[in-house]
């Protein structure tokens, strides 16, 4: 384990440092720093465009921001959380654990590596300079439809062009990922014995190699269309719109669940450290995570329900999506059995983890209510679905994110972080969260559309509590950078297994190095 500490700069004489040492760097551990710094820039950078959003509907009328700019503000947001917040986050934690995880020295390819994370620099800018070009940001949301994704300026192209390097970027570090898992395990770390945030991330590794190709084809038929004369989605020669759709879908629904599996990964790591107790059911919890990848595919047309398509497609992609609540309540299941009799106690990152099982489960649920197709017609494009995706994608992504760094802290810096803060920040973000999304789902069950910039005075109430929550949790996040901030620069040492005892446990025991536990250990026979 030493070995991965100084990385391969050290084999050959002395470590570079200062910048060069970050730009130059094929240290699994300094990569995947420098993932999570960056997906944290840019969840602030996001953040910040979600709370324009929501103080322009704070009441009715049109408060500071345009129609237009409403718009771009809308788009960026969506594809800053998703490729830029999200996504490297998750990246982030494989980078740093699937290493020690598995046994291995270091990731398979360590330039390739660095060039992954540092391909994400220039794709966020040509994102949030758009802003500034003439024409203003793509204003077409985060899917980009056609037509109107065809007459936008030159933002639009710079988006296209940020997503060709963002996809670069992932697929290049999918296959590492891959590459790693496969051939650089331990002697007797068997695939069957892997951790379930290993298993999760190869599964995931699978998905975005299949799916990303498909939208950096769909976005390049868009330029082409744009700039080269071709109609694949103009009607005015002969194409059709509702193709881009479906190609784009058939990205986009795969990518829900690249967004999400990882963080079923970190809540299987969590829940059992915290139960004190090993996973229950983990066969069933890898068929499970491979089950939902291999769904993921069939389900994309419940997007289109009001697009025109046939009954009979109707149906298919109905039953299809409500199939997939079957793997993704078998592990529900698996992680409440857990910590059923289990001698649980009660830390920040076990709290984010059943903050996780608890708002996932809702976001789930709401989706069932959407795989129905008459149900759906009629909240197609409404806040019921804005209220629907955050449960998943928020709640999902966030709240596991923010577990794996509570979690994983002590073995990244040797410090315990302040456990007070940590669970203040959780309450605070748990309430605000709710107060933000939960009323969406009532504005649209009365009808309000998604991406409007004014509305109906029917709909003030719940917009204002949804605009001061937003506020409040954005806020929030603010704690939890003090928290990490604090907690790299000192604190107490962390024992050599700080979760292993129950909570009130004395924390100021010396430790000559950070912890590994079992997870981190390969077992050999």
């Amino acid at each position: 384990m030493e070995a991965t500490v100084s990385g391969h700069a050290a084999a050959h004489g002395q470590r570079p440092s200062g910048l060069r040492r970050w730009l130059t760097t094929t240290n699994h551990k300094d990569i995947g720093t420098m993932y999570l710094w960056f997906s944290f820039t840019m969840f602030i950078v996001g953040g910040i465009m979600a709370l324009l959003i929501r103080a322009e509907l704070f009441e009715p009328g049109i408060q500071f921001l345009e129609p237009e700019r409403y718009n771009q503000i809308v788009t960026l947001h969506g594809l800053i959380m998703v490729f830029g917040a999200i996504m490297p986050a998750f990246v982030g934690f494989a980078n740093w654990m699937i290493p020690l995880q598995i046994g291995a020295s270091d990731m398979a390819f360590g330039r390739l590596n660095n060039w992954s994370f540092w391909l994400l620099i220039p794709a966020s800018l040509l994102l949030v300079t758009s802003l500034v070009v003439p024409g203003g940001a793509a204003g077409v949301g985060w899917t980009l439809y056609p037509p109107l994704s065809i007459q936008m300026g030159m933002g639009m192209d710079m988006t296209i062009f940020a997503v060709h390097i963002l996809g670069i970027s992932s697929i290049l570090g999918s296959i590492n990922i891959i590459t790693t898992i496969l051939n650089l395990r331990a002697p007797g770390m068997t695939l069957m014995k892997m951790p379930m945030f290993v298993w999760t991330w190869l599964i995931t590794a699978f998905l975005i190699i299949a799916v990303m190709p498909v939208f950096a084809g769909a976005v390049t038929m868009l330029l082409t269309d744009r700039h080269f004369g071709t109609s694949f989605f103009s009607a005015a020669g002969g194409g059709d719109p509702v193709l881009y759709q479906h190609v784009f879908w058939f990205f986009g629904h795969p990518e829900v669940y690249i967004v999400i599996l990882p963080g079923f990964g970190i809540i299987s790591q969590v829940v059992p450290a915290f139960s004190r107790k090993p996973l229950f059911g983990y066969t069933s919890m890898v068929y499970a995570t491979a089950s939902i990848a291999i769904l993921s595919f069939f389900v994309w047309g419940h997007h289109m329900f009001t697009s025109g398509m046939p009954v009979a497609g109707q149906l298919f992609y109905m039953y299809a999506t409500m199939l997939i609540a079957v793997p993704t309540g078998v592990k529900v299941f698996n992680w409440i059995a857990t910590m059923w009799r289990g001698a649980l106690s009660f830390e920040t990152p076990m709290l984010f983890a059943l903050g996780f099982i608890f708002l996932f489960t809702m976001g789930g649920f709401s989706g069932l209510v959407l795989a129905m197709t008459p149900v759906d017609v009629q909240l197609h494009n409404t806040y019921y679905v804005v209220a629907h995706f955050h449960y998943t994608m928020v709640a999902g992504a966030l709240f596991s994110a923010f577990a794996a760094v509570y979690y994983w802290l002590p073995k990244w810096t040797g410090h315990m972080y302040n456990e007070r803060l940590g669970k203040t920040h959780f309450w605070l973000t748990m309430f605000f969260f709710n107060m933000t999304f939960f009323v969406q789902h009532f504005l649209g069950l009365a009808g309000m559309p998604r991406r409007v910039p004014d509305y109906a005075l029917q709909f003030a109430d719940f917009n204002m509590i949804s605009s001061i929550g937003a506020f409040g949790l954005g806020l929030s996040q603010l704690l939890f950078l003090y928290v990490v901030i604090t907690c790299i620069k000192g604190g107490p040492k962390a024992a050599a297994k700080p979760w292993d005892g129950a909570e009130g446990l004395e924390w100021e025991v010396p430790s000559p190095a950070p912890y590994h536990t079992w997870e981190t250990q390969p077992q050999v026979k």
